[in-house]
């Protein structure tokens, strides 16, 4: 069985995780961008904007998570909001998606973190089975909604 390590990253790592992200983008239906995915990346290590936590097998990256720190004045508290989850393909049931998520929680309790927000498409039904198995509860009171100011 290979080994399976789950690591914070650091701004060295980000030409390991841009692969993974620039595959996460096209599995949400962005083109394939592999110098924005890379800048992307770097720019949210070097500002310290965002916690990125790797997960490797046998030395090789194979998933990664990444949360942005930020407040719910509903609790008057921090919280950490896990945008990004992506196990490449290959390694799929591996295990390396829920170390990630472990891992995720871990880091937010140890930040004072009362609680972690993330989405996904209502179509994932196998993300959505991995969030539910883990005991993340799906939001049936608040819509959310989102304005694109880029039009």
């Amino acid at each position: 069985m290979s080994q399976l390590d789950i690591r914070h990253a650091s701004v060295a790592d980000a030409a390991r995780i841009a692969p993974l992200f620039d595959a996460y983008r096209q599995f949400y239906e962005q083109p394939a961008d592999a110098a924005a995915a890379l800048a992307f990346i770097t720019a949210r290590l070097e500002r310290g904007e965002s916690v990125i936590l790797l997960a490797s097998q046998d030395g090789a990256p194979v998933g990664f998570c990444q949360m942005y720190p930020s407040f719910c004045s509903v609790i008057a508290a921090p919280i950490y909001v896990l945008y990004d989850l992506f196990v490449a393909p290959a390694a799929r049931k591996s295990g390396a998606g829920r170390a990630l998520l472990r891992a995720a929680e871990t880091h937010a309790r140890e930040h004072g973190c009362k609680r972690m927000d993330l989405t996904t498409a209502r179509n994932n039904a196998t993300a959505q089975s991995l969030y539910e198995s883990l005991g993340w509860v799906r939001d049936e009171v608040f819509y959310t909604y989102t304005r694109d100011l880029a039009a």
